[in-house]
């Protein structure tokens, strides 16, 4: 039997119903300038489970961190913050250069190549993950070949090799 305090307890505490079908590949950030207010995030989702959205990105390296995309508008190129992001199961969504990406405003100091740092993602439906961003040289394309060397950590899984 179990007694009303302890009973009341077990109500009191919170329980996730939010399965982790989200998995993040190669997160990386480029290089800024020792001054930059701004920098880009990068990385690439994959829903395993049912429909998502990834919600919400937060990091202690910057005062704001939003989901944008890049688009032309009469023949400018800019970058628009997306409120949300779908998630559709089976499907990749790659957030590089040049398309969705994650934007680090107000920055609290340099992200330097080689540095790495934390980058929390609240999602719709799945549990918050938190995943370590690793800095590349300014202007990088993509992440330098040792982001593929096969070592993961939590909520990251290894590129595919070529």
């Amino acid at each position: 039997m179990i007694r009303p305090v302890f009973a009341a307890l077990l109500l009191a505490l919170p329980i996730s119903a939010h399965a982790q079908t989200i998995t993040v590949e190669t997160p990386w950030a480029r290089a800024t300038a020792p001054n930059a207010k701004a920098g880009g995030l990068f990385m690439t989702l994959t829903d395993t489970g049912a429909p998502d959205k990834l919600v919400a990105v937060a990091s202690p390296v910057a005062g704001v961190a939003e989901v944008h995309r890049t688009v032309e508008q009469n023949g400018v190129m800019k970058m628009l913050p997306v409120a949300a992001l779908e998630l559709e199961p089976g499907k990749q969504v790659v957030l590089a250069p040049g398309g969705y990406h994650v934007m680090l405003m107000d920055l609290k100091r340099q992200l330097k190549p080689g540095d790495t740092f934390p980058v929390t993602l609240t999602f719709a439906n799945s549990a918050p993950m938190t995943v370590t961003v690793k800095v590349e040289a300014a202007g990088a394309a993509a992440p330098s070949h040792d982001m593929h060397s096969g070592h993961t950590m939590p909520g990251m899984v290894p590129a595919a090799k070529p």
